[in-house]
Order: structure tokens, then C-alpha cells, then sequence
């Protein structure tokens, strides 16, 4: 998998100077900015259309961190667009200290690089959100992040991808990370474009617990 993590600079500017195919195209929210529905809508602005044209024209699933704005509610969010067009918005669940509003669910996307869950910024604090993704058959997750990257997200970063032996793709304004299902940091970079070719590895383990409880004796 061929993947392109855009840290600095915005979806519409990128499709303008890009010359190459990938596989999966990753923004922070530098992307997108902030996103308003009834603009969209109104065809006042058109940030959903800049990402499914990217998506055409890099032959690439794209997916922007950015606020999207419902009437004065607004949450941080990721869109996902592939193959021309815009295929869905994820919202972030967990909202620490009321900035932004949250979302409603998480979202696995079907994909043409695989089973694709999100995981949107501050997500990344709440290992429930990744065990979820996981459960539900993801093969790889992705993260924008919107915050001040710092060593905190390489440290959760390395042990959710262990803990739930997947691979977590990590796209911040300035940094992106790459962290495997055996715990390591296979990648990362301050540049933008950073490209890295990821080979699918899936880790799976027989795991036994022994248990007290779950039998009845005869009487």
C-alpha cells in the first residue's frame, strides 16, 4: 500500500500540484479547515468536492481531518472521499473539555485498500474506540489529528497497535506516524509529502484463559 501523508497544506492546493498515483492519501486537519453543511450544500463552497476530485485524480482513497459546521454545532470530523466521490464523514465521540460537539458512531469503510476504520483526533485518547474498530473487522485504521503532536501519541499510538494487533496510520499538522501490529514505530516524518510503501502484515495469536466459575458441580 502506497500511502502519501500530507501534514502541511490544504486538499485543494495538493490535488493542483500533484503528479502521482497512491493508494490512500492522509491530511491532517490542515486539510480541510472547517467545513460548513449548509454551505456545501448551497454550493457556496465545495471542500467535499476538492477531496473526491483528489481521489479521481490520484487514483487514491482520501481522508481529511477537519471542523465540520451544522448550524453552529460543530465537531471535528474526517471525510473520506475514493474514486471521485465523497463515500462518508466520521465524527470524533469523545469531546474533552466541551471545545467541539461530538459525533454519533464509528465507522468502518469498505475500501479499495481494505477494511478502513477511523479513528478522528482525540479518539486516539480512548482504547474502547480502537478496540471497537478492530472487533469490527477493520484491517487498518486511520487517525488525523488536530491537536499539538507530542510524545503522548507515540506512546499510545505503539501500545493500542499492539494491544489490538493492528496497524494505526497518524496524520498531525507537522508530523505522521506509522505504528505496527508488533508495537513499533515503523515510520514517521516532519516532511510533507512524507510517502511510505506499507506492506499489510495481519498478526493473530491463539490466546487461553483459564477461568474459575463458568461449571456446576453435581450434587
Amino acid at each position: 500500500m502506497r500511502i502519501c501523508f500530507v501534514t502541511q497544506g490544504e486538499v485543494g492546493k495538493f490535488k493542483e500540484e500533484c503528479t502521482e498515483t497512491y493508494d490512500l492519501v492522509l491530511f491532517g486537519f490542515n486539510g480541510l479547515s472547517e467545513v460548513s453543511y449548509e454551505k456545501e450544500l448551497k454550493g457556496e463552497t465545495s471542500f467535499f468536492e476538492e477531496a473526491a476530485l483528489l481521489s479521481k485524480a490520484t487514483n487514491a482513497t482520501v481522508v481529511s481531518g477537519c471542523i465540520t459546521d451544522t448550524r453552529g454545532h460543530k465537531r471535528k470530523s474526517a471525510v473520506v472521499a475514493e474514486r471521485g466521490r465523497l463515500i462518508g464523514v466520521s465524527d470524533m465521540l469523545n469531546v474533552i473539555d466541551g471545545s467541539v460537539n461530538c459525533g454519533a458512531a464509528l465507522r468502518v469503510y469498505d475500501t479499495k485498500v481494505g477494511q478502513m476504520g477511523v479513528l478522528v483526533a482525540e479518539d486516539l485518547y480512548f482504547p474502547d474506540a480502537i478496540r471497537a474498530l478492530s472487533l469490527c473487522g477493520s484491517e487498518f485504521i486511520i487517525c488525523p489529528f488536530g491537536g499539538v503532536v507530542d510524545s503522548i501519541q507515540k506512546v499510545l499510538l505503539r501500545a493500542d497497535a499492539f494491544c489490538y494487533g493492528i496497524p494505526i496510520f497518524f496524520c498531525g499538522n507537522g508530523y505522521c506516524m506509522l505504528a505496527d501490529p508488533f508495537g513499533n514505530i515503523a515510520f514517521e516524518s516532519p516532511s510533507s509529502p512524507a510517502i511510505y510503501e506499507y506492506r499489510k502484515v495481519k498478526e493473530y495469536h491463539l490466546i487461553e484463559t483459564r477461568r474459575r466459575g463458568f461449571y456446576r458441580s453435581g450434587i
